[in-house]
């Protein structure tokens, strides 16, 4: 990898992504969702080099694609919508975005040939699992707008790899937390509650179990699969093959920063009953026998590291820690 292409860089994940390939010597193309506003979301955070090259624009515009991806050898597509409340209410929103989205990227890295695509799913494809730990065979199962948009995404991109031969590649993430997540997401959401002073915690469902990839690792498990040969068509997970319930990590994150709190169920978060995901457990051992990578960064480390970050008051006042954000 050279020269790289990464969409939805101004987020979560991405913003990260981008850090790392720039460690690693890259020369990055950093899409930016377009605002009249200028700005550059996560990535206004890292420091301007002259290896970074930012775009703003959007993955809905087939001819912005074709441009945005044009000399780079290898593309990391992130961009999407991802709140899955969000996606009860707007569903055409994630079909815009996550599948015609896809679908342009697929179609301009098939136009200009020779590139790598790895495009980004998640294991809300999995539903509430069937076995574990889920490996990349297991069912998938649409119970949210979200995650029937990321299977159809899943869906296109593998297609162009049968139909025409794209190097295309899966990477499917399970729960990625660390600094500059949206609060929609649990960590985030109980860190900056309990930051903010307040001591009846909202929340959702603590019953289901999720396996948690800090981002540091989730973006070592992307740079390892694009550097290896044999990707192709493949659907890869990111997972650390460990579950810990809702209220279990509740209880660490409290324990963590020291504080005498209780949460408290807020309807409003609580997902319709055929929609939740009750129990996610990843099996990583085939990304580990084609890279070799594996986690390292423990649940309690990468937790201690997300609240420093979020308890820095430059950070904390990013968020409205009394607004739930679908």
């Amino acid at each position: 990898m050279k020269k790289v292409a990464v969409t939805g860089a101004d987020g979560f994940i991405g913003s990260h992504l981008v850090e790392t390939l720039l460690t690693r010597g890259c020369d990055v193309r950093a899409l930016s969702q377009y605002n009249s506003f200028n700005n550059w979301g996560w990535l206004e955070d890292i420091p301007g080099e002259k290896s970074l090259d930012v775009w703003s624009g959007d993955v809905r515009d087939p001819s912005f694609c074709r441009k945005f991806i044009e000399d780079c050898d290898t593309v990391f597509h992130l961009a999407a919508l991802i709140a899955i409340p969000y996606s009860y209410i707007a569903p055409d929103s994630y079909i815009d975005t996550n599948v015609k989205g896809t679908l342009n990227i697929c179609q301009a890295v098939k136009e200009h040939g020779g590139q790598k695509l790895l495009v980004t799913s998640t294991s809300e494809v999995y539903g509430t699992a069937r076995y574990v730990p889920i490996d990349e065979k297991h069912p998938k199962q649409p119970q949210s707008p979200y995650s029937a948009s990321k299977i159809g995404a899943d869906a296109i991109a593998l297609s162009f790899y049968n139909a025409f031969g794209l190097d295309v590649t899966i990477v499917r993430p399970f729960n990625t937390y660390g600094p500059r997540q949206s609060a929609r997401a649990i960590i985030p959401t109980i860190i900056s509650q309990i930051a903010a002073g307040q001591r009846e915690i909202k929340v959702g469902d603590l019953t289901p179990t999720r396996d948690f990839n800090y981002v540091t690792d989730t973006c070592a498990g992307f740079v390892d699969i694009a550097m290896t040969q044999d990707t192709a068509g493949r659907e890869i997970n990111i997972a650390t093959g460990r579950e810990v319930s809702m209220e279990e990590l509740f209880s660490t994150i409290a324990r963590l920063m020291k504080a005498d709190v209780k949460w408290v169920r807020d309807p409003e978060r609580i997902r319709p009953s055929g929609s939740e995901v009750f129990r996610l457990l990843g099996d990583n051992s085939l990304i580990t026998s084609l890279t070799g990578w594996k986690p390292k960064v423990s649940l309690e480390e990468g937790l201690e590291k997300t609240i420093r970050w979020f308890t820095d008051r430059e950070n904390l006042r990013l968020y409205k820690t009394d607004i739930y954000n679908r």
